[in-house]
Order: C-alpha cells, then sequence, then structure tokens
C-alpha cells in the first residue's frame, strides 16, 4: 500500500505480560513501519527474550537496552523514548509514532491514522483513543481531544522535530506538553474517538492503588502547571468517576499540597502561561477571541530540561 513511511518508538520496562500482544498488533499492520525501536529500559523480567523473538522474524524490530541504575519515575519514560530516536537508522521517514508496550489495535491502525493526516495539512500530532480494558471491563476515560495520550502520540515529521525534545517532568504529564507545544508551533492536535485502541493495564499501576494513583494526578496537574479553578472543576469531575467522591477529593489533595508548599516547577513561567489561557478558553468560550488573540503574540517558548542530556528527570 502507498502510503508515506513512518517509524515507531517504544519504551518498556517489564512488559512481559503485554509487550508480545503490542507487537502482534504492529506485525499485523497493512502498512509496516520502516523501523521500530524498542527500549528497554532495564528491564528483569522476560521483557527483552520476547522482543528478541519477533525481532529474529522481522527485521524493521530492534532492541535498545539501558543498562545502569534508575530508579523508576516518569522522566525515565522520556529518557527511554530520547534513547529510541536516537537510535533510529531510517532517515527518510515521514511520520514518527510513540508507542506504549501495553497497547492492542486492529490491523488498519496506522494506515487509518495517516490518512487522517493526508486530509488535513495542519494536523501535527495525533492517535486514537486509549480504552482501559482491564479485568473484563473497558472504561473510556474522559478527556480533551485536543490531547493525545503519550501512549499513542503519532507526529508528522515536522512537528516533531519542532518540538526539540521531550519535557522530563518527574511527576508525568510530558506526553500534556508535547500537546501544548506542538499547538504552540502552529500544528492541530487530535484525538480521534472513532478509533479506539485497548489500553491492557491500569493507568499509572505502577504508582501504587488507586487512590495513590488520584493523588498523583493531581500532583502532575500541579506540575504541568492547571489553574486552581480549571484543577478544582476538574476534580469536581472526577468525584463522579470510580472511586466515587473520595477520588477527585484525593486528586484534589495532591494539587493542593503542592499548590501551598509552592513546589517548583522545572517548566518556564511563559507555558504554564500559555497552558492556562488554553483552560481559560475552554471554561469561557466567550473570552476566546480576546485570549486567543494574546496568545496568539506569545513567542513560543522553550520549555526547560527538553532533551534527555539535562539532568532533570507517563497519560
Amino acid at each position: 500500500m502507498n502510503l508515506p513511511p513512518y517509524v515507531l518508538v517504544t519504551p518498556v520496562r517489564n512488559e512481559q505480560e503485554t509487550i508480545g500482544i503490542t507487537i502482534q498488533s504492529v506485525i499485523r499492520q497493512t502498512v509496516l513501519p520502516e523501523e521500530w525501536v524498542i527500549v528497554s529500559d532495564r528491564s528483569t523480567d522476560r521483557t527483552d527474550e520476547t522482543v528478541h523473538s519477533f525481532a529474529a522474524k522481522h527485521p524493521f524490530i530492534r532492541l535498545v537496552r539501558l543498562e545502569g541504575q534508575s530508579a523508576r519515575s516518569f522522566s525515565s519514560v522520556v529518557f527511554a523514548l530520547e534513547a529510541g530516536v536516537s537510535a533510529l537508522k531510517t532517515k527518510d521517514y515521514e511520520f514518527i509514532g510513540l508507542l506504549d508496550g501495553d497497547i492492542r489495535f486492529d490491523e488498519v491502525y496506522y494506515e487509518e491514522i495517516i490518512r487522517r493526516f493526508a486530509a488535513d495539512s495542519k494536523l501535527g500530532l495525533a492517535g486514537g483513543i486509549a480504552i482501559d480494558c482491564y479485568r473484563g471491563r473497558r472504561l473510556r476515560h474522559s478527556q480533551s481531544l485536543s490531547d493525545v495520550a503519550g501512549a499513542l502520540q503519532f507526529f508528522r515529521r515536522e512537528c516533531f522535530e519542532s518540538l526539540g525534545g521531550f519535557v522530563p517532568i518527574p511527576e508525568g504529564g510530558w506526553d500534556t506538553i508535547t500537546c501544548l507545544q506542538a499547538r504552540m508551533h502552529g500544528f492541530k492536535t487530535q484525538t480521534f474517538p472513532d478509533i479506539e485502541v485497548d489500553h491492557l493495564k491500569p493507568r499509572n499501576v505502577a504508582e501504587g492503588g488507586l487512590l495513590k494513583r488520584s493523588r498523583q494526578m493531581g500532583m502532575r496537574a500541579y506540575a504541568v502547571g492547571n489553574h486552581p479553578l480549571f484543577e478544582m472543576l476538574r476534580c469536581v469531575r472526577r468525584c463522579f468517576d470510580r472511586p466515587l467522591i473520595i477520588g477527585g477529593l484525593m486528586r484534589f489533595a495532591g494539587y493542593a499540597s503542592c499548590y501551598l508548599r509552592r513546589c517548583k516547577r522545572i517548566l518556564t513561567p511563559d507555558i504554564v502561561e500559555y497552558v492556562r489561557r488554553e483552560q481559560m478558553c475552554r471554561l469561557f468560550p466567550f473570552v476566546k477571541p480576546i485570549i486567543g488573540a494574546t496568545m496568539n503574540r506569545v513567542e513560543s517558548p522553550k520549555a526547560v530540561g527538553t532533551s534527555a542530556s539535562d539532568p532533570i528527570d507517563s497519560g
């Protein structure tokens, strides 16, 4: 099928239960990637063996292993992604996709995504919508369709290169900032709700139980610069999700604890300001023309620590 070439990068750590499913999803695609670099971030289970077994039959798959000591954090995902991008040997690709090692999708997924790009020249970053599939349940999270989950971000090359790298935020949220930076550089970002992919385990499961994860999401919301009013309303909305009420309260507790302690962010004030202006446009559409005009005058700033070489630092 004559569609523009693309490459993939996947960071994994101890994904032996799901990486084989993800690989099978990719090798069944109607349009295969030119190259797929899977970065094993010091895996201690059978993740590497599984990747090697598939790579032996499919030469476009390559495993890159990171060694040394590293505590698990959301920053490590960014460093693994940077290592994977640096390891790419293919130079003539037009699209680059980021893909987690616990995703399942049908055989026309990438063909359909690329066709959506062909239909919209302003589209710079896109992806399907991730449905959490766990213990027989399918949970579709509410999200802004102008943001794309980091588990399946797919970039037009010009958009990807305009970013200058990823932001390794310790609390997570690098994918939120990636979407923001793409829009700041004039590209459209879009999640397509009619293209579903299966996410095969709970989000941020490494952070512990559901309540602890809810609190961590509040800390992440602070780290990426969410406006207090916007975050308070989001926490109210989360009170209607499981676990009822307590999940939203735990998220608010995480945000409030960082806010009251005035925790330092690694993002520049310009990016935080841009985040909040976008959020105010969503909350108050009638002021969007005024705020939007101001946003258009803001120079696209660079975030602190946008490459893996910076000694700073996942949905």
